[in-house]
């Protein structure tokens, strides 16, 4: 249990820090290639928008997810966690809101036709999905007087749809990467060498989808690990009977 235990460390320390260079490695490309940041309709509200998705869509995602895996907080009261990983998420929602925002606003003022890419119909729908998620997640499992039958029902389908959301998420992101790269990387005449040449922004940008996808494979094996899950009593319904005598 103690060898299974670092590990759980090890990964985890691996996960936050792939996290802090996936934020990193974002706000640098848009702030120093992409000439920074600004709510005014131009080019730099536009860098607003791959910032927000990877803090809110990969990042925060990616971070909440694993909070049960923690081996220190199996044998406090598992409410204070489950609010956590609903807050954690209801963040990363409104950072991914927001950067939905932050480009329909962009394109509609300059004009843009917006939702025509098959990057765009990816985000949508993972935004979608994340958002439908979060609401019957916080519905079935935090509020009280629902019954654990619907928990037990629903539980399967949560987990499955969680990972699915962070592989939808992972696929928004690079691709959204590449495309940002196609558009702004087009000729030397925007006063960047053109993306086949490989100029530093371009090394840069790739990098951040490399450690975007690490960042996404470390989460998916914490939460894989049989032996680092959360240990379930063999009565569910004891437990939340006894997280209710413990919280009141």
């Amino acid at each position: 249990m103690m060898g299974s235990a670092g590990a759980f460390y090890a990964a985890h320390a691996l996960c936050v820090l792939l996290s802090v260079v996936c934020v990193l490695l974002v706000a640098h490309w848009n702030s120093s290639y992409r000439e920074g940041f600004a709510w005014d309709g131009t080019a730099k509200q536009f860098n607003w928008h791959p910032v927000l998705m990877v803090v809110g869509l990969v990042v925060l995602y990616g971070n909440a997810a694993v909070v049960y895996r923690v081996p220190l907080t199996w044998r406090a009261s598992k409410r204070p966690w489950k609010l956590l990983h609903a807050g954690l998420l209801l963040l990363a929602l409104f950072f991914s809101v927001l950067g939905l925002c932050a480009v329909f606003d962009f394109h509609n003022a300059n004009r843009i036709p917006n939702l025509y890419s098959l990057h765009s119909w990816v985000g949508i729908l993972t935004v979608g999905l994340f958002a439908a998620q979060w609401v019957v997640g916080a519905g079935t499992f935090l509020l009280p007087c629902s019954p654990l039958t619907v928990r037990t029902l629903v539980k399967p389908a949560h987990v499955w749809l969680g990972g699915a959301i962070l592989v939808l998420s992972v696929v928004s992101c690079i691709s959204g990467i590449n495309e940002k790269l196609f558009f702004v990387l087009k000729s030397s005449t925007n006063g960047t060498k053109p993306y086949p040449q490989l100029p530093p922004e371009a090394v840069l940008a790739n990098s951040l989808g490399v450690v975007i996808i690490a960042f996404a494979l470390v989460v998916l094996k914490i939460l894989s690990h049989k032996s680092w899950q959360r240990p379930e009593p063999r009565n569910e319904d004891e437990g939340y009977r006894q997280v209710s005598v413990d919280e009141s």
